[in-house]
């Protein structure tokens, strides 16, 4: 089978410009009646783009207009690399490896296309564009004439004198596009619509290409055959920072987000069709969410925890599991810290007094950090980071974790809770959400801490009984606390929020802000986003939660197939069994287990049958089968 011969347009296809547009704001700059001029330029595009004028007289209407000099084109030329669409960057690849194959023909010149064809990897005379013309001053006169592309219905003209083996495939955004397959020279027309979509054009096409990927994998190019990045959905609820989206969508994929958290019912009507949902602390993603999601390959957590997932279902689906356990630590630590300082001070309540025209000037019960001993529950990121700021503020610090922790500082690590509690005056929540913490510091733990003894919750609600936290507040037990997490919060800012601690003296409530820092948000956004991307572009785990981690490097010269199985006897064999049966020559694998489930990642050469992957769906134990060009 003969490989197709590609012909790309260039403006608005290669590139997100339009040549002439973006050289009359080089030409126009200075011109008093430049705003009407490049009107009067980009209608003429539009008209030519769209059929409703000939190439020809459009071209030699638009110079006319510009007034263009050689060091416009060269100003142009210089920065046209930074101009290449989004999927034509993402795919540089595919044009370096097929050169011979690829043209690039365009009424525009030829000048402004070669610096990006070279970066494309394409030889001189494989780029079929206009020639300016040039007086002896550098001004432009007009176009070489003699080259058809100057006028009306050229492009067919030109790929006809190439004399081309194999099937035709034009790829562009405009008319003249198109009349390359209506006037026979192509045998199959892609109406590329990544920068813009021209109705008329998309009626004459075979096909629509919202980027080069969908062409790629519609032509099945040297077995080009993951599915098209621009197909793949992502849905980001709770106000994910635009980074995440930024990035995502540079990436190619096609991503939606909403504002609020959804319930369950709003989530399983919401999953379908998804293929990546991201979501943050209030958004719980249940096995009966996982169960109706028909598409679901991975979940990210724009946050620390995940314990609002359930993890085990997620894996027995298949779904990979992403959060970002260190983006937000500086934030957590900060706020606890200046939420002591705050508490010792007795800052809060006279604010309050202040505010209400009342001035009370006192010593009494406002107190220093320096030389108190802070106790830290979980000894985690958030936990042992504060440790050394703390200690650098003057305190003495112990803390307290289920799990063998490294001391820093001079921290000293406490046996039980209880002995914790019995010396610490400020004590300080930095455990995970897991089930097994919900109310470990309950009436009895309060009991056991020094009579003044200050509170902070930064963790999870769940972990303190906030009716025996409101107790000891009242009684006076505690000297004060601050709560910045709660068993139940609103899913939106607009829903109102209750608690037994409303209304208490000596204790600040914020809405669960502990790592809600432009800094934070934005590092939670690039962190999460990048593993997301490293899952979906090339099979890496790292940091995954409920699936086996593993490491990998970028996809080169191979195709990658992942397959996630139960972790049982023999499937492995099978699976090799299975590439072998199908002629597949293996050139690198990795196999990652943990109790539940299995990974395995086989790089394979390009040339095979995708008829014969089928057998590796259809493996006992086989959970999800994905490839990756």
């Amino acid at each position: 089978m003969i490989s197709p011969v590609f012909i790309f347009d260039f403006d608005s296809t290669l590139v997100r410009i339009e040549t002439l547009e973006a050289l009359a704001d080089l030409a126009l700059k200075d011109a008093p009646d430049a705003a009407e001029r490049k009107a009067r330029i980009a209608a003429l595009t539009d008209d030519a783009m769209n059929g409703r004028i000939g190439f020809g007289e459009a071209l030699k209407q638009r110079l006319d207009l510009l007034a263009l000099r050689r060091e416009h084109v060269e100003a142009l030329t210089d920065r046209i690399l930074d101009e290449a669409t989004v999927s034509i960057r993402r795919n540089v690849d595919f044009f370096q490896r097929n050169a011979e194959r690829i043209y690039i023909l365009s009424g525009g010149f030829r000048e402004v296309i070669a610096p990006l064809a070279e970066r494309l990897g394409l030889a001189p005379d494989h780029v079929l564009a206009n020639d300016l013309i040039y007086d002896d001053e550098g001004r432009v006169t007009g176009v070489d004439t003699a080259n058809p592309l100057s006028r009306e219905n050229g492009k067919p003209e030109v790929i006809r004198a190439l004399n081309l083996e194999g099937p035709v495939v034009m790829v562009g955004d405009g008319w003249t596009d198109a009349e390359v397959k209506l006037n026979g020279a192509a045998d199959r027309f892609y109406a590329f619509t990544e920068i813009v979509r021209r109705d008329k054009v998309v009626e004459a096409a075979d096909a629509v290409a919202a980027s080069l990927d969908e062409v790629l994998y519609a032509e099945g190019v040297a077995g080009r055959w993951s599915y098209p990045r621009n197909r793949i959905r992502m849905l980001l609820l709770e106000n994910v920072h635009p980074a995440a989206v930024e990035r995502l969508e540079e990436a190619g994929y096609t991503v939606e987000t909403m504002k609020g958290a959804l319930d369950e019912d709003d989530l399983i009507e919401a999953i379908k069709g998804v293929h990546v949902l991201g979501i943050r602390s209030k958004t719980n993603v249940s096995r009966k969410v996982l169960d109706a999601a028909d598409r679901l390959m991975a979940v990210a957590a724009f946050c620390i925890g995940t314990n609002q997932v359930d993890l085990d279902a997620a894996a027995d689906k298949g779904v990979a599991v992403f959060n970002a356990p260190y983006s937000n630590t500086r934030s957590v630590v900060e706020l606890a810290i200046g939420m002591m300082i705050v508490l010792m001070r007795d800052v809060a309540d006279k604010s309050r007094e202040m505010h209400k025209g009342k001035w009370n000037k006192s010593a009494t019960g406002s107190r220093e950090v320096r030389g108190k001993t802070l106790g830290i529950v979980g000894y985690g990121a958030i936990g042992s980071q504060l440790s050394v700021l703390a200690e650098n503020l003057g305190m003495r610090v112990l803390f307290y974790d289920l799990s063998e922790r490294l001391a820093l500082g001079n921290a000293r690590r406490m046996r039980s809770l209880d002995a914790l509690l019995a010396e610490a005056d400020v004590v300080t929540m930095h455990v995970d959400g897991r089930k097994d913490n919900t109310a470990i510091i309950g009436a009895d733990q309060f009991a056991k801490m020094k009579p003044g003894a200050l509170f902070l919750n930064l963790s999870r609600g769940h972990v303190v009984d906030v009716d025996a936290m409101a107790a000891a507040l009242k009684s006076g037990r505690l000297g004060g606390a601050a709560v910045d997490v709660f068993p139940e919060e609103p899913r939106t800012n607009a829903d109102p929020f209750d608690s037994p601690l409303v209304g208490l003296d000596k204790t600040i409530l914020t809405p669960h802000i502990g790592g809600s820092t432009e800094e934070a948000q934005e590092a939670i956004a690039e962190f999460a986003a990048e593993r997301l991307l490293g899952y979906l572009n090339r099979g890496d785990t790292t940091f995954c939660v409920n699936l086996p981690n593993v490491q990998l490097a970028e996809v080169t010269r191979a195709h990658r197939l992942l397959h996630i199985h139960r972790n049982q006897p023999g499937v492995l064999a099978e699976l090799n069994r299975a590439l072998s049966d199908a002629g597949l020559n293996i050139l690198g694998q990795h196999l990652k287990t943990d109790e539940r489930t299995g990974y395995v990642i086989t790089d394979v050469d390009r040339d095979y049958d995708r008829e014969a992957l089928t057998a590796l769906k259809q493996l006992p134990g086989t959970i999800r089968f994905r490839r990756l060009h």
